[in-house]
C-alpha cells in the first residue's frame, strides 16, 4: 500500500518526542509499504523557521516531501495569546487563530495533500496538537489514522480538538493511559482503535541479559559485542566497557544521573535541577548530565554537565553509562526515554505527576517515582546506594520492553489498523 505520514517536522537530527517516534515507525513501515512523509521545512519547534531545503528527499529509505512554512512563531506573543484563550470566553475563529499562531503554519503542505490525497491508500497523522493534523484530517477522514500523542494539558480542551478527535477512521494510542484519557473526554467515532505504542530495540542481539550493573563509576565491566540500536549498525568491536565511551568523552566519574530530551522548563528540567541540587546539598555525591537541545540556562555548578545533542549511538552509550535515568516531565504520552533506559537495563526515576510514567514504573517494576523534592532525594538515594536493586530493576526493564515494545508486535498492530481503515480483511 501507499501510505502518507503527516507530521510537523521530520529528520534524523530530531531525537526526541513524537517526531522521533514518527521517524522510527515510518522507517519500519517503509519495509512493507511505499511510505511518503509530508512535513515542513522546520527543524526548530520554537520558531518553526525553515531550515531544511524545500522539495523531495530520501531519509534512511523513506521519501520525505518538505514544504516551506508561511511564517515563523513569535513565542512571547503566542504565549500571551494562549494565556488569554485558556482563561477567557472566545470563538472558534479565535481558536483557529491560536492554531495559526502556534504553528507550524504551512498552507503548501495542506494544498498538496488536498490535491494528491487520492493517490494514497491510507493517511497517518502524528500528534494531535498542530495545524497539519487538525486541518489535514478533514481532507480524507475515512482513510485516516491519527496517532494523537495526547495528554492532559490546557490546549487539548479547545473546541477544535473535540471536532478533530471525531474525524479519523482509526486512532493509534501510545499507552492505555492515553486511550482512557482520550476516550473519556472526546466523542470517538473511529472504526479501529488500538493501543499500539512504539517499538524499542533491545541492544543485546542474542537475547541474553546484560552483564550486572557495576558499582557507580567502575568502567571495567565487559560488554557484549555486536549490539545494535535504532540505526541497525553494530557497535565497533573495540567497545569493551559498558558506558565507558560516554564517560570518557565527558570526563564523568562516580554515580551518574542522566536526562535526555528537550532541556526545557516545560519538560520538568528546571524542577529536576532544583531537586538534584537539594540532593547534593544534603550530602549526595553524583553528577547530573543533560543531553539534548538546550532551551534554558543551566546553572554553573560542578555537579551539572551539559552533554549536548547526541546521535542515536551516542545516546545508547549515555544510557548505558548512567546509574539512573531521570524522567522529570509531568506530561508524557509514552516516554521513549524511559523505554530506552529500560532496554539497556538502566532504572528510571520518574515524575509522579505523569500517569504514563507511573504506569511504566508499576508495570515494569524497573523504576521509582517522586511527587516532590523530598521524595526525589529519598528515591535517588535508594537507587544510587543499592546496586542489587538496580540490577534487578535493570532485568525487569528489559523484560518489560521485550514483552510489550518489540517491533514485530508494534508493526502487527499497525498492519491490522491499516487493513481495517483501507477496507481489507
Amino acid at each position: 500500500m501507499k501510505l502518507a505520514v503527516v507530521v510537523q517536522r521530520y529528520g534524523t537530527e530530531i531525537l526526541g518526542g513524537a517526531e522521533y517516534l514518527c521517524r522510527l515507525t515510518a522507517e519500519r513501515l517503509a519495509q512493507r509499504h511505499e511510505v511518503e512523509v509530508l512535513t515542513t521545512c522546520a527543524r526548530d519547534y520554537v520558531t518553526w523557521k525553515n531550515e531544511y531545503q524545500e522539495g523531495t528527499d530520501r531519509v534512511r529509505g523513506v521519501t520525505v516531501r518538505r514544504f516551506a512554512n508561511a511564517e515563523t512563531r513569535d513565542i512571547g506573543s503566542f504565549n500571551r495569546f494562549s494565556d488569554w484563550i485558556y482563561h477567557q470566553s472566545h470563538t472558534r475563529e479565535d481558536e483557529l487563530e491560536w492554531l495559526r499562531r502556534q504553528g507550524p503554519w504551512c498552507p503548501a503542505l495542506l494544498e498538496y495533500l488536498e490535491r494528491h490525497q487520492a493517490s494514497y491508500d491510507v493517511l497517518i497523522f502524528v500528534t494531535y496538537l498542530y495545524a497539519p493534523t487538525v486541518l489535514g484530517l478533514g481532507i480524507a477522514p475515512e482513510r485516516s489514522i491519527l496517532i494523537p500523542a495526547a495528554h492532559d494539558e490546557p490546549a487539548i480542551r479547545l473546541g477544535i480538538f473535540r471536532e478533530m478527535f471525531s474525524l479519523p477512521a482509526g486512532i493509534a494510542f501510545l499507552t492505555e493511559v492515553e486511550r482512557r484519557f482520550v476516550t473519556t473526554h472526546f466523542p470517538i467515532r473511529a472504526l479501529a482503535e488500538e493501543t499500539v505504542g512504539c517499538g524499542v530495540e533491545l541492544p543485546f542481539l542474542d537475547g541474553r541479559d546484560p552483564p550486572p550493573r557495576p558499582d557507580p563509576g567502575v568502567l571495567d565491566e565487559p560488554a557484549t559485542e555486536g549490539r545494535r540500536f535504532d540505526d541497525h549498525q553494530p557497535l565497533p568491536p573495540h567497545i569493551t566497557q559498558r558506558g565507558a565511551v560516554f564517560r570518557r568523552r565527558h570526563r564523568l566519574h562516580g554515580p551518574l544521573v542522566l536526562y535526555g530530551g528537550r532541556i526545557d522548563p516545560g519538560k520538568g528540567c528546571e524542577e529536576l535541577i532544583e531537586y538534584f541540587s537539594a540532593y547534593v546539598a544534603h550530602g549526595g555525591d553524583a553528577t547530573l548530565a543533560l543531553m539534548g537541545v538546550k532551551l534554558m540556562k543551566l546553572p554553573d555548578e560542578p555537579f551539572i554537565r551539559f552533554a549536548g545533542l547526541l546521535s542515536e549511538r551516542e545516546r545508547l552509550h549515555a544510557l548505558e553509562a548512567a546509574t539512573v535515568v531521570a524522567v522529570p516531565s509531568p506530561y508524557e504520552s509514552l516516554s521513549l526515554l524511559a523505554l530506552e533506559a529500560f532496554a539497556v537495563g538502566t532504572p528510571i526515576l520518574a515524575n509522579a505527576r505523569s500517569e504514563v510514567l507511573v504506569e511504566h514504573c508499576i508495570r515494569s517494576n524497573a523504576g521509582l517515582y517522586y511527587a516532590d523534592g523530598d521524595e526525589f532525594v529519598e528515591a535517588l538515594n535508594v537507587l544510587l546506594l543499592d546496586g542489587r536493586l538496580r540490577a534487578e530493576m535493570g532485568r525487569n526493564g528489559r523484560e518489560y520492553v521485550k514483552r510489550n515494545y518489540r517491533w514485530d508486535v508494534i508493526l502487527s498492530k499497525y498492519e491490522r489498523m491499516i487493513a481495517r481503515v483501507r477496507g481489507g480483511p
